[in-house]
């Protein structure tokens, strides 16, 4: 049936059911539409004249103009009215027709054919309407949407406002942001996984059973079937499984099922399938299931469900994929992944190539942040292979009442709308800690809906809340011996694209920009060298603790964010660039050295390099020269000549200080720890300036004439012999023609340069953006500069058929996959470095009942003395004597504080000296020896250091158990100890 998906409304009359009609088509709904940024009145009658208004194809924000021209704060809101005309084909009154809503921004008011059918409010969720009985089939139909983006938007029965509503990290690009589809079926049919308004779930799709190395599986499919003929009818639920290649693997069906008029039954059917390709980290395989309702042996009703199966497990303080320990290491992404000048509403695949380059980076997921993701940034995550953690809604605390009751809807749309999704691991109840009964009852939205998934739910936090299946605090190291713990955001800094260095055009020094709320904000204004030290510096903090390097270890952690955003910001420009990518997605620097840390699923392909920055400078300048590599060590070479092996430190990072630029190439080559060659990287320098490049970058499927479709111009200034020239900085001036509307791109300066087309390169590159009219035909973009060549770039956009409205082309359909990756790789995923000693029993100076507090696997719990310098002291006893090389100490007051300690083993000292402060652990490097007890003492009193206790916004860090002893220096405070032999 799904070849007849995508021809259109008058092939799918052809194809006929035992009940007169065509089983079942899902229709693109988004063409067609006018929008009015206003409330005129009667806008939602028939009869209203529209005709001045704004013709678009949704998904559309009505106020994107203003995407990333102005701040979060300052984005426009209030009324703006939808409105479409549309006809549908006079069979279908025979049957069922539905409308899908994949959301609206906040609040949307539906009036089909001047009567208002529901009104959704939430700003997150999909939703929809049965339309059966109300459209005229055959005629002309009206759907008029009034929308409200307020940010004080409330609830119209009980006045409640939304927590997720926030000027801090939910861009506000109102109205019909995302799709629109119909659905056709018969009368008797499965249901769609609309909770909201239907109050139907749809379709459940899922594996079990696992023989990984055998490619065996039982799979699953369940749908929620209701009939609503005048009678009872007979039916089978069939089963149909097609590989990546098209190809039927299996058929298998359920039961002999009879339903009662107005009856809703849920039917299922499983199968043991062999020769399967489990879905994994870059490797997005997927399977078409086609779930059918026969009767009479004819097809009357099918749906399409894109899903991959996978084996997930959450234990021992890790994540396993596949039987395979995965370290968590990606992104915290603004759930808008919004772009210049368009918002969040871009073609499907510019939602793969952005998604897909988190995972090029070797990210492995993805946490959306604060709400759920629209379906296609999540469908997308399924095809390239990038796992996800979906959130509901939420904002930074628990909340009761009215509020928390819209959480949990959100969460029972979102789990619905998304269980077949296989990228989805990890259900997001908070953006900071919820309460024990709180977590309970998202547990049972879970179970009920989706019991069988193999995803985790936990939220920010709940370190010692049982009845979260996962967590994390945000910035710091958590370790666990049981449910897996990884930061959701980490390394939050910012820094422009736009400024290499201090010695590189336009000569930014590192850190200058205005205070922020009064306080120094030299974190949020970095250059990209700096800004790539720092996040390699923070990704080290974790990996320190990786699977592997004990019992208790952390499960990784995510970067905020992955491309700058137009959102919350504590830097110079008006958005956030805390991106690993500018806004239109050209890395920075911070890109390429996750991509040197990150490949491997614990330990990483030793391979890696990156040299950070470029090789273009004035005479005389000396400077540091970086190197990110995956090596033992790394040499640097300038014009052939030998600088020799750089300084380590993060482990991943090499430095090379004060080198002198020499025009020529700079190369650095790693090596491991036997002097073996491992990889290289260059940089040349450029000529001067001659030309200008432009690239296209567009759909693998070409850029189609329906109003919506996005394609892309990369612009470079580059030499005589073609090579970017990576301080560039000239302004290019660009001209159109053809059918397409001009969004262009963005840069530091008035406006950020939105719409305008005289862009600036920055670094020798910038990058502009194209959207097709509903008009096919030939698009130049043409480009100049004083004293460059220029270049132009073309495309052809294709026609799109569209028939009342109404077109059988999807726009995401025909995408491909990404599996770059491979299968799951065999084999365990990280080298044991250390062992961990087991500790019998301990005594103490003071407090001593409560000293088993320092090994409990609990981080808000901790023993500490009376703040009497002589009991500063703990004697731990070991099961089994052996040869201490290591002791990790998380310490009260860890980012503020440093302990003088002395550690001894059966009384000979092994460790004499200074704990640093940081974000969590210390480890004490110990003289090996051999012995039973392991004596912990303060040696002297423990003293502060200059640091901030509170965020740029006010928010108290976290510091370790709260208690108000930080400036007592007699006080010893132990949260967690560790004690290990080297492996």
């Amino acid at each position: 049936m799904k070849k007849y998906l995508v021809t259109g409304v008058f092939v799918l009359s052809a194809i006929i059911n035992a009940f007169g009609l065509p089983p079942r088509a899902k229709m693109n709904f988004n063409p067609g539409w006018k929008v009015f940024a206003g409330d005129p009145k009667g806008a939602e009658t028939t009869g209203f004249d529209d005709t001045a208004w704004k013709d678009i194809t949704l998904p559309h924000a009505w106020n994107e103009d203003d995407a990333f021209r102005k701040s979060i704060d300052q984005l426009p809101t209030g009324i703006a009215w939808y409105r479409k005309h549309f006809r549908v084909p006079a069979f279908y009154a025979r049957g069922k027709i539905f409308i899908e809503f994949e959301g609206v921004r906040q609040a949307g008011e539906v009036y089909l054919n001047g009567k208002l059918i529901g009104r959704h409010e939430n700003g997150v969720m999909a939703f929809g309407f049965d339309l059966t009985g109300l459209i005229k089939a055959g005629g002309d139909n009206v759907i008029a949407v009034r929308t409200d983006n307020a940010w004080d938007y409330k609830e119209k029965s009980g006045g409640s406002g939304f927590q997720w509503n926030d000027k801090n990290f939910n861009a506000n690009y109102g109205g019909l942001s995302k799709n629109v589809w119909l659905h056709f079926s018969g009368r008797l049919f499965q249901t769609l996984p609309l909770y909201t308004f239907l109050g139907t779930t749809g379709t459940y799709v899922y594996a079990d059973s696992f023989d990984m190395q055998g490619g065996e599986a039982n799979i699953h499919a369940s749908s929620e079937v209701r009939n609503e003929q005048s009678g009872p009818v007979n039916f089978m639920y069939q089963v149909e499984v097609r590989d990546l290649q098209d190809k039927v693997v299996r058929i298998f069906n359920g039961k002999q099922k009879s339903l009662q008029a107005g009856e809703t039954q849920i039917v299922t059917a499983s199968s043991r399938i062999s020769g399967l390709h489990f879905w994994s980290w870059g490797y997005g395989y997927l399977y078409t299931i086609t779930t059918r309702l026969l009767v009479n042996n004819r097809p009357v009703d099918e749906v399409i469900t894109r899903t991959g199966f996978r084996k997930t497990a959450f234990k021992n303080g890790m994540f396993y994929l596949n039987d395979r320990v995965l370290m968590v290491h990606g992104y915290g992404q603004r759930t808008s992944n919004e772009w210049p000048a368009v918002g969040l509403s871009v073609p499907p695949w510019m939602s793969d190539y952005s998604n897909r380059l988190m995972v090029e980076s070797n990210g492995n997921l993805v946490r959306w942040m604060h709400i759920t993701p629209w379906k296609q940034d999540i469908e997308s995550c399924d095809r390239v292979g990038l796992l996800q953690a979906m959130p509901a809604g939420d904002a930074e605390k628990d909340v009761e009442g009215r509020r928390w009751e819209q959480r949990k809807e959100v969460m029972r749309d979102a789990i619905i709308y998304n269980r077949n999704n296989p990228s989805i691991v990890f259900y997001e109840c908070g953006n900071e800690s919820i309460s024990a009964a709180h977590m309970k009852e998202m547990k049972a939205i879970r179970n009920q809906y989706d019991p069988y998934g193999g995803r985790a739910i936990g939220s920010r936090e709940m370190l010692d809340i049982p009845e979260a299946e996962y967590g994390g605090e945000m910035l710091y190291i958590n370790k666990s011996a049981t449910k897996p713990l990884w930061a959701t955001e980490y390394s939050r800094d910012e820094g422009l694209r736009k400024y290499w260095d201090e010695y590189s055009p336009p000569y930014h020094k590192n850190g200058t920009g205005p205070l922020y709320k009064g306080t120094d904000a030299s974190d949020y204004n970095r250059n990209q060298d700096s800004h790539a030290i720092e996040n390699v510096a923070r990704w080290f903090d974790y990996w320190h603790e990786r699977p592997g390097t004990g019992e208790r270890v952390s499960s990784g952690g995510v970067n905020i964010i992955f491309s700058d955003s137009n959102t919350h910001f504590r830097g110079e420009e008006n958005y956030r660039r805390s991106g690993e990518t500018d806004a239109m997605r050209i890395p920075k620097d911070g890109f390429f050295a996750h991509k040197v840390m990150w490949n491997g699923w614990v330990d990483p392909d030793n391979t890696g390099i990156h040299l950070v920055g470029h090789w273009n400078y004035r005479p005389g300048t000396r400077k540091n020269i970086y190197v990110v590599a995956a090596g033992e060590k790394v040499e640097l070479f300038v014009n052939g000549r030998s600088l020799g092996m750089g300084n380590r430190s993060s482990h991943f990072l090499f430095t090379f200080n004060d080198v002198e630029w020499q025009p020529g190439t700079i190369k650095a080559i790693s090596y491991d720890g036997a002097g073996k060659k491992l990889a290289e990287a260059q940089l040349k320098t450029a000529g001067e300036p001659a030309a200008i490049r432009l690239t296209p970058i567009q759909s693998p499927l070409g850029l189609k004439a329906d109003g919506a479709d996005l394609a892309m111009a990369e612009v470079e200034v580059v030499d005589a012999a073609g090579n970017r020239c990576p301080t560039a900085m000239d302004t290019i001036h660009f001209s159109m023609t053809g059918p397409a509307e001009w969004r262009g791109g963005i840069a530091q300066g008035a406006g950020n340069f939105i719409l305008s087309k005289d862009l600036p390169v920055e670094c020798g590159v910038n990058r502009v953006i194209i959207r097709s009219l509903a008009k096919a035909g030939k698009i130049v973009v043409s480009a100049t500069a004083a004293g460059l060549k220029p270049a132009s770039v073309s495309w052809v956009s294709a026609p799109v058929k569209v028939t009342g409205g109404l077109s059988g082309e999807l726009p995401a359909a025909g995408l491909p996959v990404n599996l770059g990756r491979g299968p799951t790789p065999a084999g365990q995923s990280y080298t044991v470095s250390r062992l961990p000693l087991k500790i019998a029993s301990a005594t103490a100076g003071a407090n001593e009942s409560n000293v088993t507090a320092s090994f409990d696997d609990n981080e808000l719990s901790d023993w500490v003395n009376d703040g009497k310098a002589a009991t500063a002291w703990v004697k731990y006893e070991l099961k089994e004597a052996s040869v201490v090389n290591e002791v990790v100490l998380k310490l009260n007051n860890f980012r503020t504080r440093i302990y003088p300690l002395r550690i001894l083993v059966d009384g000979q000292e092994v460790f004499n000296g200074n704990t640093a402060t940081g974000l969590g652990y210390f480890t004490a490097v110990c003289k090996p020896v051999k012995g039973k007890t392991i004596t912990i003492r303060l040696t002297a009193g423990s003293t502060g250091v200059t640091t901030t206790g509170t965020e740029l916004s006010g928010k108290k860090l976290d510091d370790g158990v709260a208690r108000g002893d930080q400036d007592a220096k007699g006080t010893l405070s132990i949260i967690e100890v560790e004690i290990y032999k080297a492996n």
